[in-house]
């Protein structure tokens, strides 16, 4: 039986793909969370620590399991509270939650995560990733309740590399986002060598699963291959990628919080490795439908990386983590996730649309 947590936690953004996975994560580990998004809670169909089951289905069952799945997930919303702050405006507010609820963990999933819409603002990735970041952890450096502090960054802090990339390789960013992502992680390693600021890291490459936004290229494919729309390929798709499924990403995250060393960078990423066209090619003829028909290229985005394939094995030696999820079975119970929430998923914005 797996072992209840009495910690407490924060999750800044928790209302991200990434960050309500990891809510639902330690939720299910028995640990007090609360969450802060600068935006109220969305639709459950995108926040899995509301879902009925594990596949995102939010149908209405009279099935003993889903009976028995409700009662737990009602005992885990008891030990969840939400706040709508942001971390650009309300600091101090969020600071003031802080220090009364005195967490033992904090995980800051808050960014402006889209590449190629950095270069339309840079100054409003700069100030979100970067200075509101700094401001924050500046005046966390004295707690002393914390014991650590995860950031999560990003691989595109390293550019476009070739071969397996390690955690001390140097920076080479190519965007604002990857400006912005560099400059607080570097930030926070400062702070950890002068404070002792117990601050860990961790980079994912190409997170994909159940819940994520429409906009993203996995659940983007399965959509529009199911409504009969034509999907169009950035660059022919010809960027190497390594796809991981959320479920391991948020395994390893909870494990390089509890057991990873501050100052440390841990690297979370299959070791499958495909073309986006490849990718797309496999979700056409999972959803039957012909890839010639239905995709059409056209530009690539400004400043996109070709490929970095990361690295793992320091997580691997450290805390035992390895992804689990084959692309295929991820892919699947994605297609799951979007046919039974078609009728909602279909009305929702396809694109992606910017809060400044």
């Amino acid at each position: 039986m797996e072992k209840i947590m009495t910690d407490k936690l924060i999750v800044i953004g928790s209302n991200s793909f990434s960050g309500s996975h990891f809510v639902a994560g330690a939720l299910a580990k028995g640990m007090d969370v609360v969450g802060i998004s600068r935006s109220k809670e969305q639709s459950s169909v995108y926040l899995p620590y509301k879902w009925r089951n594990n596949d995102g289905d939010n149908r209405d069952s009279n099935s003993n399991r889903n009976r028995n799945e409700n009662k737990r997930k009602a005992i885990q919303h008891n030990k969840f509270s939400f706040f709508k702050l942001d971390l650009n405006n309300d600091l101090d507010a969020i600071l003031s939650l802080i220090f009364d609820f005195r967490p033992d963990y904090i995980v800051n999933f808050a960014a402006q995560g889209m590449v190629a819409e950095s270069w339309n603002a840079p100054e409003q990735w700069f100030k979100t990733n970067m200075l509101s970041a700094v401001q924050l952890h500046n005046r966390l450096k004295d707690c002393t309740f914390l014991k650590k502090f995860v950031q999560i960054s990003t691989p595109e802090v390293y550019g476009s590399c070739q071969g397996d990339v390690n955690e001390s390789i140097s920076y080479n960013p190519s965007t604002p986002y990857a400006v912005s992502k560099a400059g607080v992680d570097m930030s926070l390693m400062t702070f950890f060598r002068q404070y002792n600021f117990p601050v860990i890291f961790t980079r994912s490459a190409n997170v994909y699963g159940p819940g994520q936004q429409l906009y993203r290229i996995i659940p983007r494919s399965i959509l529009f291959f199911l409504t009969g729309k034509k999907l169009e390929l950035h660059g022919g798709g010809r960027s190497v990628r390594a796809f991981i499924h959320i479920k391991d990403v948020v395994n390893g995250t909870l494990k390089a919080m509890l057991y990873g060393k501050p100052g440390n960078i841990y690297h979370f990423s299959s070791s499958e490795t495909l073309s986006i066209r490849s990718l797309v090619k496999l979700i056409a003829e999972k959803t039957g439908v012909s890839f010639k028909d239905k995709v059409t290229d056209v530009d690539d985005r400004l400043g996109k990386d070709k490929a970095y394939l990361l690295n793992c094995s320091k997580a691997y030696h450290e805390f035992g983590w390895k992804a689990r999820m084959s692309l295929d079975n991820g892919i699947e119970e994605t297609m799951g996730w979007i046919k039974n929430n078609l009728d909602v998923l279909k009305n929702e914005p396809l694109n992606y649309i910017h809060k400044p």
